[in-house]
């Protein structure tokens, strides 16, 4: 492993941090980004560096989100870029970026009757309390 990739995992040391090298390609207003290792490659661009990092951010978030097996990265220095090109590494810790961006589907379940009631007496919400469960039964 490099040592750039080693100190941002030292850095970061959490379950589910993505770390991901992109080229900052300039163009006459900003940058366009490219991010080699996700989804076969994507785009995005930003009007200015921290913008462009942040949307770089975004879109691995948006490509990975419902995923549960990650592309491995590339070394940054395997990666080819010409002079005036920059190659940085970001990081997405996807679990976060989950509960930031949620996506909700419906979904019918079948409880006893009795906690179907005691719930509503106690003023449960049930889409709340089965969402918890999910997250503890799965460790997230």
């Amino acid at each position: 492993m490099s040592d750039n990739i080693e100190s941002v995992t030292t850095m970061v040391e959490k379950k589910n941090v993505l770390i991901y090298p992109i080229i900052l390609h300039p163009e006459d207003k900003g940058y366009s980004v490219e991010i080699p290792d996700v989804a076969g490659g994507i785009w995005t661009q930003g009007e200015d560096m921290k913008d462009a990092v942040i949307m770089a951010e975004d879109a691995i978030g948006i490509a990975l989100a419902d995923q549960n097996e990650f592309p491995e990265p590339s070394e940054l220095t395997d990666i080819e870029s010409k002079t005036d090109e920059i190659k940085i590494l970001v990081t997405v810790d996807i679990e976060e970026y989950r509960r930031n961006n949620p996506k909700t589907i419906r979904k019918n379940v079948t409880v006893p009757e009795y906690l179907v009631k005691l719930g509503k007496e106690n003023g449960i919400n049930f889409s709340q309390v089965l969402t918890e469960a999910l997250k503890n039964k799965l460790d997230i």
